[in-house]
């Protein structure tokens, strides 16, 4: 593993009973890159993003993030510098401010006594204040969370992600509750920001056009396996049309 390498799969494996979700997976990410996860429902994608994350344990092999075993990381604190998680639902608490759903970015870096603080007294304002105009939301830092659009709170876990400083960025169909046109703003807003930063990119995501669209490489899952691993100039129709390929099923009768 070279020092340009943000993170490396180890022959991942994954069982939910008799089901294998992740076949012996084996791969790596540079850093800077973007890279989508595509594949019909239920082909592993939020499984393996989850594998990484540490919400879901492999059943065999690892992770190596930023030269280290993943489970060599500690301390929340630690490992929250090298990946943070946007989730499709954004995991923002809809009766706090907004400034408040941004600033919980730094819940593991401050600690339970300066987080519950900073509910009066917001710490690291100025930080969270450019955060959110730079997602486009300067104007509603202390606006109830809840009462915001879909794309507006997806934007509020953008700041979030800002104000945490990752190194990988982990997104779980970022955008798949949000309709064409604010799902597009969010991904410009993402990729920008990823861009800016140095950071590296892994999307789960439903739509290819997306995918061919804001990500440089896409890696498509089909029954826990790699179906194809390929820059994303050369991803064809073909192997799309192959990949969504439905299996036959016999006739009755």
């Amino acid at each position: 593993m070279n020092e340009t390498t943000a993170l490396e799969a180890k022959y991942i494996t994954k069982y939910f009973g008799k089901k294998t979700a992740l076949s012996s997976l084996s791969f790596s990410i540079q850093k800077g890159e973007r890279v989508a996860l595509i594949g019909p429902s239920g082909a592993g994608k939020t499984t393996l993003l989850n594998t990484i994350a540490g919400i879901v344990e492999p059943d065999e092999g690892g992770w190596v993030i930023a030269g280290k075993p993943r489970g060599s990381y500690k301390s929340g604190k630690e490992f929250a510098r090298k990946v943070g998680v946007i989730r499709q639902h954004f995991d923002l608490v809809p009766q706090l401010a907004v400034i408040h759903n941004v600033l919980a970015g730094r819940l593991l870096e401050w600690g339970v006594a300066k987080s519950l603080f900073s509910l009066l007294f917001p710490r690291d304002k100025a930080l969270a204040v450019d955060s959110l105009r730079r997602v486009g939301l300067a104007d509603k830092l202390y606006e109830e969370t809840g009462r915001l659009s879909g794309g507006e709170q997806q934007r509020v876990a953008l700041a979030r992600i800002l104000v945490q400083n990752p190194e990988i960025v982990l997104a779980d169909e970022p955008v798949a509750s949000l309709d064409p046109a604010r799902a597009e703003d969010v991904l410009n807003a993402l990729s920008s920001i990823v861009e800016d930063e140095n950071q590296t990119l892994i999307a789960s995501l439903h739509s290819v056009d997306y995918a061919r669209k804001y990500f440089t490489r896409i890696i498509a899952l089909k029954d826990g396996d790699i179906f194809f691993d390929l820059p994303t100039s050369r991803v064809t129709d073909s192997l799309l049309g192959e990949l969504y390929k439905l299996k036959e099923q016999p006739l009755n009768g």
